[in-house]
């Protein structure tokens, strides 16, 4: 009955109980018997017992706790681990794990670790490490099943009972020739619904696509999507065999790529580790750099109003709407960088397809413009039935308001959607063309804008 009591505990308040006992058998079974997403949600609850955790778990129940920890976690627990256990655990991982592990820690601490590695492990790592950071031969994977063409489909089962358990997925089976140059790649459905006798080359189209270790770790997600796949070889110039890449990983990328972007998006630079694990002198250092960057944009606004000071002494009502002006031109252009670079992440659109967009934009800003333009002319007329405060010629000054909306807006909107294309022709993060960024330049222009149109409508009346 005690028994049954214990199990309907949650499991923060079963493994606490079991820590006080001390009886490191009983931890020892109970981790191993939980679900691997629920033990890193205790690593994550009791962090003074992290790396005793892993300790208590068979190794290849640790490794697949230790891959869906975050970095800061991984390397406590690493820093906290005995170095044999530790040896296990990296030779446990696959290696592009591993390598992805890896390559967050300092060049001291990668040397260190890499010495606990046998031999052939320490040759892939050393390889992968190799490629450029964010490339795709940082996320392949060297542990994948191969046949030839001359296999029959019962020796491709053999290979997969002899090999398989070391593979990184089964789901797909490549065809090589004796050069080790990529034939196939053929679902395992293919090989199960055909008869043993039958020849794997009798089964070869030749209609596989492959990813090359350089290539961006961006262009994985894309070819991902478009071809509907669990993995993707990876091969090299001459059409060599060298890994494969799953869809875990392109996803984990993924995800980071988004948050990366949002963070940008927002007038900060990408942070590394997770907020609450960002050292506060670190993240002041993150969001400074734009902070600065954009007070002296916003200074050549002030410069810009000083410019029409007389103006704005003949006109005072002109001020009250310079914070509608250069907001509305703001945020037309967030909105269209923010359509722009996620239809780019999403590879809706490429660089080539600029002259369409513009097009486009082109129609929207004079459309959403025109919708403003009618809303401010109509609320000054209205007000004006019930206030003087625009005098007798307050049709002058809805058509400047009004008419500057559509500059503004339109101007606004092509810097949005424009900026991006620009970075990213110039090779920079199109990200950080985004929302303050873009807000910034459109208030200088927008206040140009505006005194023009107002110099257009009330020159020789009030000004």
């Amino acid at each position: 009955m005690e028994l049954e009591l214990e199990q309907e505990l949650p499991l923060k308040q079963q493994f606490a109980r079991l820590i006080e006992t001390g009886d490191k058998l009983a931890i020892q079974d109970f981790l191993n018997d939980q679900n691997i997403s629920d033990v890193a949600e205790l690593i994550y609850e009791h962090p003074d017992y992290e790396s005793q955790i892993l300790a208590s778990m068979s190794t290849h129940r640790a490794v697949g706790v230790f891959k869906i920890l975050d970095i800061p976690t991984q390397q406590q627990i690493i820093r906290e681990l005995p170095p044999n256990k530790t040896a296990e655990l990296l030779n446990e991982l696959p290696a592009d794990d591993r390598t992805a592990f890896l390559e967050e820690l300092p060049s001291s601490a990668v040397r260190e670790l890499i010495k606990l590695l046998n031999p052939d492990e320490r040759k892939v790592t050393l390889s992968l490490l190799g490629y450029p950071e964010n490339s795709i031969g940082r996320l392949m994977t060297p542990d994948y099943v191969y046949v030839y063409p001359h296999n029959t489909i019962e020796e491709v089962f053999a290979t997969i009972r002899k090999y398989g358990k070391d593979s990184e997925t089964i789901n797909v089976i490549y065809v090589i020739d004796d050069k080790g140059e990529l034939i196939d790649d053929i679902r395992i459905r293919d090989f199960i619904l055909n008869p043993p006798d039958k020849k794997v080359e009798e089964l070869i189209d030749g209609r596989f696509v492959a990813l090359h270790p350089e290539d961006d770790q961006e262009t994985a997600n894309e070819v991902f999507k478009m071809n509907n796949r669990d993995a993707l070889p990876v091969v090299s110039r001459s059409n060599k065999l060298l890994g494969i890449v799953t869809i875990d990983d392109v996803l984990w990328v993924a995800n980071e790529e988004f948050s990366e972007d949002m963070q940008k998006m927002g007038g900060t630079e990408a942070l590394d580790e997770p907020y609450i694990e960002t050292p506060i002198f670190k993240l002041f250092k993150k969001r400074v750099v734009w902070l600065i960057i954009l007070f002296f944009g916003e200074l050549m606004t002030i410069s810009a109003m000083q410019s029409y000071e007389d103006e704005i002494a003949k006109v005072v009502i002109l001020a009250t709407f310079i914070p509608l002006i250069i907001s509305s031109g703001g945020n037309s252009g967030s909105q269209a960088s923010t359509l722009i670079i996620q239809a780019m992440a999403l590879g809706e659109i490429t660089i080539e397809d600029w002259w369409r967009i513009m097009r486009r934009e082109i129609l929207s800003g004079l459309l959403l413009g025109a919708s403003l333009f009618l809303i401010g002319f109509s609320v000054i007329s209205v007000w004006h039935l019930f206030s003087d405060k625009f005098g007798e010629h307050y049709l002058r000054i809805a058509l400047t308001v009004g008419s500057s909306l559509i500059g503004i807006v339109l101007w606004g909107t092509l810097m949005g959607s424009m900026l991006p294309l620009v970075l990213k022709r110039l090779g920079a993060d199109p990200a950080a063309s985004s929302t303050p960024f873009v807000a910034t330049l459109v208030d200088v222009t927008g206040l140009l804008i505006y005194f023009s149109m107002a110099y257009l409508f009330l020159k020789g009346v009030l000004l």
